[in-house]
């Protein structure tokens, strides 16, 4: 999956949310720390990384430098959002307690490549995340 496709799935996040109340802003096209920007359906300031998946993962992968720039951004609410084959998760970072820190071999950058870095990551379980809605055939 390429960057524009990556950036034509946030845009359309963005859509649907909006459809449900959301005041969002797609900003996912430069080097921002998230994918969108704008108001919860209760009018707070909030933010939206958000991450697609080709292949689907029981816990949901967050490096922690992501982790800790989104968490350095003062008077927001912090999403991560993550969509997989089994549907659309929705973590509200604020409020979660935190997993461990695991070790995993990530591509270096956002588009796939060869080279791989081993860095700190958290492992988050789909229990802890708002779904938003579940495909329960993958297939």
């Amino acid at each position: 999956m390429g960057i524009k496709t990556i950036n034509e799935w946030e845009k359309a996040v963005v859509f649907l949310l909006n459809l449900d109340g959301w005041d969002l802003k797609h900003c996912g096209d430069g080097n921002s720390r998230y994918d969108a920007k704008g108001k919860t359906p209760k009018g707070k300031d909030c933010i939206i990384e958000m991450k697609f998946r080709n292949k689907y993962y029981e816990d949901k992968m967050l490096e922690k430098d992501k982790y800790d720039a989104l968490m350095a951004i003062d008077n927001v609410i912090k999403l991560y959002f993550v969509n997989d084959p089994k549907g659309n998760f929705m973590y509200y970072l604020d409020t979660l307690k935190m997993p461990e820190l695991a070790k995993k071999y990530c591509p270096d950058t956002t588009v796939y490549t060869k080279k791989r870095l081993l860095k700190d990551v958290y492992l988050l379980t789909e229990n802890e995340a708002v779904r938003i809605n579940i495909n329960m055939d993958p297939n």
